[in-house]
């Protein structure tokens, strides 16, 4: 026994600890100690997204993103996939000009240094998976700030998602099957 410990170094005990963690860790979940993450999906369901883009160029005659156009998106760096597009909301760039003679302090008018700038806002819809934290498309929590990207035709657009819906008829999976809710 001797021998044995005397030929054993100390990586070669944390490599054995290692594996004993590992063996154990598997264990647990095989015996559903251990929750995974396709347990944690509670239901899927269709979403609605807002996507604001802030300061976009166009010179052209027509805002480039259309309504029920694919888009494809690209979330945190990572390609997803193409997306119909349900609404598009362009303004141009306004700035606010203080008034003496009417009731508001102030009105919005279009800003006349900065005639191509405008701010969006895209309504995107996808199927997500819908969790304790929240809906889930691609691999990632979808949730206001999220960093996407829309691509087309003709652009390629950096945004933040400003708005998260869950539509109501919702899919609660369970044992494979799935049932709808009201």
């Amino acid at each position: 026994m001797k021998n044995l410990f005397g030929k054993l170094n100390i990586v070669d005990l944390i490599i054995i600890l290692g594996v004993i963690i590992a063996l154990l860790v598997g264990y647990a979940t095989m015996k559903h100690f251990r929750q995974t993450a396709d347990k944690q999906i509670e239901a899927t369901s269709d979403i609605t997204f807002q996507v604001f883009l802030r300061g976009v160029t166009v010179t052209g005659e027509e805002f480039p993103v259309k309504i029920n156009d694919k888009t494809f998106i690209t979330i945190r760096n990572v390609p997803y996939t193409e997306l119909k597009v349900l609404d598009v909301t362009s303004t141009p760039r306004q700035t606010a000009i203080s008034t003496a003679k009417s009731d508001k302090q102030y009105i919005l008018v279009n800003d006349p240094s900065q005639p191509a700038i405008f701010d969006a806002i895209i309504t995107i819809s996808d199927t997500a998976k819908i969790t304790k934290d929240g809906a889930v498309v691609g691999g990632n929590k979808i949730k206001m700030g999220l960093p996407v990207t829309l691509e087309g035709e003709n652009y390629k657009f950096n945004g933040t998602i400003s708005d998260v819906r869950v539509i109501s008829d919702v899919k609660v999976e369970d044992s494979g099957e799935n049932k709808e809710i009201g």
